[in-house]
């Protein structure tokens, strides 16, 4: 079976990183599988780039202007926002052509259009299409936060500037993907229990099928190691207890830095102590900015693109703190867990699936600085910290390593070219 990967990035966000994730699981449990990007910078034979182009870059530039131009050229929910008005034809390519099995990752951005999905769709191959987010389901967003339009038909989208209108931008790209999506044999993947029950309600996904499957894993590359070796190549010191924040951007506040910066505040005021024991580091773009805003020492990392010293920075930590108010499934949490670092995390998403309230971690209840607080005074004063460290290993193993996921997905594989089949 040849299964080909589509993704804008080959490695920038947690999007591409789960692609290429699967692709390497797929490939050492018999499948051939390749990524085909917008965007490649490794010399990986299994990841195909398009060709660089003028035309390449055009559709990403006018796909952007396109947006800005209806948020009245503002630049407030610039990204959050996405509506495939431009993309490649990848129908024409050999690895296209090859493949048994086309599966979709995140295609916004200039890689595909919405009348380059219908190009895929019309070739006649089975379709996965992996959600990692909710714009598969929703008019133009990615993330909803508290708008239900989904559930009906997006209108009046919140995102927009202007009168509320409800034939507006939104209204306009869900008719085009109801269009698109209708009688086609598409299998849409959720990477979570909590976004399939999401996108279930969608107005868009009426009949459609739909299932859960998390993302996969390298437990060979995320593992414990000594954490005075880790230290030591991380450049962490060696005699407090750290706490870690990773995203890509520490700064998004998505990712709920005002929340943890306040949960901080709270344990110094309890524990003064720790001011002399207990250190930040903050791995991620932008993390030098939020050095001042926190009462505890800190470790600004900044970005990092090697994946060991990445593990050398988790094996590090003392607990591994996420207080996202929306997301799905956190590679960074998974991460966490496959070195047998403690989460801490809100009751939002996916998280709660992931960490097993005080047997790998704590749940905090959402957008409570205090419960969050609570949750890292727990781990770091009362659990034990070994007990904790092989339930979240254990976790990981059970659900998230390579094999498992991979095996999950080829059964999809599988029905998708037997219902392809027998349509014909």
């Amino acid at each position: 079976m040849r299964v080909l990967i589509v993704n804008t990035s080959e490695n920038t966000g947690g999007a591409a990183v789960a692609a290429n994730r699967l692709k390497d699981a797929l490939n050492t449990n018999g499948v051939k599988a390749k990524m085909l990007v917008r965007d490649k910078v490794s010399d990986d034979i299994t990841v195909v780039g398009l060709k660089e182009s003028i035309r390449n870059r055009w559709n990403f530039l006018w796909d952007r202007f396109g947006i800005f131009r209806h948020l009245h050229f503002s630049k407030d929910h610039l990204w959050e926002i996405d509506t495939a008005s431009c993309g490649t034809d990848i129908t024409k390519l050999r690895e296209f052509k090859e493949a048994d099995v086309i599966h979709l990752a995140w295609i916004n951005q200039g890689i595909l259009s919405l009348k380059g999905i219908r190009q895929i769709l019309r070739s006649g191959k089975p379709i996965v299409w992996t959600m990692h987010d909710f714009w598969p389901a929703t008019g133009i967003c990615h993330y909803p936060g508290e708008c239900d339009h989904l559930q009906t038909h997006c209108s009046n989208c919140p995102l927009l500037p202007g009168d509320g209108s409800s034939h507006d931008l939104s209204y306009k790209i869900w008719n085009k993907k109801k269009d698109l999506y209708k009688d086609e044999n598409i299998y849409f993947v959720a990477c979570s229990n909590w976004l399939l029950k999401q996108v279930k309600a969608s107005g868009l996904f009426l009949g459609q099928r739909m299932l859960s499957i998390p993302n996969p894993i390298d437990t060979h590359l995320y593992h414990p190691m000594d954490k005075a070796e880790a230290r030591l190549r991380a450049s962490l010191p060696e005699d407090k207890r750290l706490i870690l924040f990773v995203s890509q951007k520490v700064t998004d506040a998505r990712k709920g830095m005002n929340y943890f910066v306040k949960a901080v505040e709270q344990l110094v005021m309890a524990h003064p102590e720790m001011k002399e024991n207990t250190g930040i580091a903050l791995l991620g773009g932008h993390s030098e900015e939020l050095a001042g805003s926190l009462p505890l020492p800190v470790y600004p990392l900044g970005y990092i693109n090697d994946q060991r010293k990445i593990v050398c920075v988790y094996n590090s930590a003392d607990v591994f703190v996420l207080p996202s108010l929306e997301d799905n499934l956190p590679n960074t949490i998974m991460e966490a867990m496959a070195c047998g670092v403690p989460c801490v995390g809100f009751k939002v998403g996916g998280i709660p699936e992931m960490i097993d309230h005080q047997k790998t971690g704590y749940v905090a209840q959402p957008k409570n600085a205090s419960d969050l607080a609570r949750g890292i005074d727990w781990v770091l004063h009362e659990a034990d910290a070994g007990q904790l460290s092989q339930s979240a290993l254990h976790k990981v193993s059970v659900n998230y390593s390579k094999r498992v996921v991979a095996l999950k997905y080829i059964e999809v594989y599988n029905e998708a070219i037997a219902f392809r089949k027998y349509k014909l």
